[in-house]
């Protein structure tokens, strides 16, 4: 099956909205909540076990639904469809928006370090 794995999968950015909501929508299924909820406590808000333990869950409720419009049912067919979906983000704000809403079922919220002079200047000049 190494031509499926390798076919490219065209969405029109209206297809690509409505398979983005059907992802975010599968997180939201008691079963995939359950097992989201697990993967999280056993990651502990640690970055390393966020993408030994959560990752794989999110990519596997992804799969699920992304194989459906011709993705191959592996990690390759998501991050197809993610490049898919980042190619419509800077067009279309609400795919960017649903983008945003997929992510932040599976990545912890990201707080930057201060930088700037403000910042005391985490970086010592020796």
């Amino acid at each position: 099956m190494a031509s499926a794995s390798t076919q490219s999968v065209a969405l029109s950015a209206e297809q690509a909205k409505v398979v983005l909501a059907e992802v975010i929508q599968a997180f939201s299924t008691p079963e995939n909540a359950v097992r989201m909820d697990e993967a999280r406590d056993n990651a502990c808000n640690d970055m390393g076990k966020m993408l030994q333990f959560v990752l794989p869950v999110a990519t596997q409720i992804q799969q699920e639904v992304i194989k459906a419009y011709g993705f191959s049912c592996d990690g390759e067919g998501v991050l197809k469809f993610a490049r898919l979906v980042k190619s419509y983000e800077a067009q279309d704000p609400e795919i960017a928006s649903l983008s945003g809403k997929l992510k932040a079922l599976f990545l912890p919220p990201m707080t930057l370090p201060p930088h700037g002079p403000a910042s005391g200047g985490s970086v010592a000049a020796s």
